[in-house]
């Protein structure tokens, strides 16, 4: 029987967004140290596609490798379902009284609610809840929005430790009085900055792959096509560089409802040949390269990692001024901030680096410089150093 404490970390969608990712390498780069379970739903709300889903069962398997356990809960859904919440809420309560972990670490609202509830029904002695981003605003309406600022009010009682991604996001849990500064810390989400060094690809054969022409600009950004996500906004802003005949491909990595609006839209104004949708790719570390400009035009954000990768491969970087950005991209640094949902402004910006070629280098390496902070070592060890405190207090 193992002597290694037991820990139980349980999220709703294991797929292949950031928190997701974020707990997952989490629980396999811990499993030397402590005994993980991890407790997911199906994630058939995810819309994986088939690469996807080859991607991530492939990181199953090395988290597997290393030790971690997977249980799944087909009743643990994102969207609000009284009936598989409260099935999903038994069986939680019903797995932890069986696994008694000394520690359960929920991720996400909905996990976190469900989670955090069960683990303290169940008497755990340590619980620990990652928001991953709060849904404070932007991504509801006002009613839900107040809602969810109410329930993560009432659960911050029966939570120990709450992870927040950035210091925006717990200066918001601070002003919001969600919770108390003693009891936040913040542990930026951890990327593999080495996977995206420059110097890997072979540019020139990846863009000829790809049947972009190489004396065209690429302003690029990666993520969920989703409202949120301002996807619109950066296309408004390049159709006002485009209005300056400045010659610049336009290209979007990610799938999402906004998808076919996006297309539509650039067909209708007549500058289809000027944007690119890649759809989801296992090869981002590959496809960032080409950009010579990234950009993040979020309405929301609690971290944003795709920044950290795009600044780890030595990319300038547009993003909003929003959530825990400013704690990656620092103003006339590494790159520039705009307000959320401001087109001309983003354009002005992006326009300002891909007519400066000597500024994109310049503060690209200052961005890959500032990566180095975001890598997976450094958010593990912390952590680990967190677990740790707990366990102490407790005398695990």
């Amino acid at each position: 029987m193992s002597t290694k404490p037991k820990v139980m970390h349980i999220i709703t969608r294991l797929d292949m967004g950031g928190s997701a990712q974020n707990t997952l390498l989490t629980c396999k780069e811990l499993a030397e140290k402590y005994c993980m379970v991890l407790v997911h739903g199906l994630s058939l709300e995810s819309g994986m596609t088939d690469r996807e889903k080859q991607t991530l069962a492939g990181q199953k398997s090395e988290a597997l490798l290393k030790g971690v356990r997977f249980v799944p809960v087909s009743t643990l859904v994102r969207r609000i379902d009284p009936f598989k919440d409260l099935r999903a809420l038994i069986l939680l309560m019903k797995l932890i009284r069986k696994e008694r972990p000394v520690l359960v670490h929920t991720h996400s609202s909905k996990a976190g609610i469900l989670g955090r509830l069960a683990a303290w029904l169940a008497g755990v002695p340590n619980i620990v809840h990652t928001p991953h981003g709060h849904v404070f605003y932007g991504h509801f309406g006002p009613a839900a929005s107040r809602f969810f600022l109410l329930m993560e009010r009432v659960f911050d009682k029966i939570t120990d430790r709450v992870i927040a991604l950035t210091e925006g996001e717990k200066k918001d849990y601070i002003a919001l009085s969600v919770s108390h500064p003693q009891k936040i810390h913040t542990i930026h989400s951890g990327v593999d900055v080495d996977r995206f060094k420059p110097g890997r690809t072979d540019i020139t054969a990846l863009t000829k792959q790809l049947g972009w022409s190489d004396k065209s600009l690429v302003v690029g950004t990666i993520g969920w096509l989703l409202p949120i996500k301002g996807p619109d906004v950066l296309f408004e802003a390049m159709m006002h560089i485009w209005e300056k005949k400045i010659n610049a491909l336009l290209v979007y990595v990610g799938k999402g409802d906004l998808e076919h609006k996006l297309k539509a839209e650039a067909f209708s104004r007549g500058v289809a040949d000027r944007v690119v949708f890649l759809g989801w790719r296992s090869d981002i570390d590959e496809i960032v390269q080409l950009f010579d400009v990234f950009v993040l035009p979020s309405l929301n954000e609690g971290m944003g990692r795709v920044l950290v990768e795009a600044m780890a491969a030595a990319k300038p970087v547009v993003a909003s001024d929003v959530g825990g950005i400013p704690d990656l991209v620092r103003h006339r640094q590494n790159g520039f901030l705009v307000n959320p949902g401001d087109s001309k402004c983003l354009a002005y910006y992006i326009e300002k680096l891909l007519a400066d070629s000597q500024l994109r280098v310049q503060m690209g390496k200052r961005g890959q410089e500032l990566s180095q902070h975001y890598s997976i070592r450094k958010m593990v060890a912390k952590i680990d150093a967190l677990y740790f405190s707990l366990l102490q207090d407790h005398r695990i």
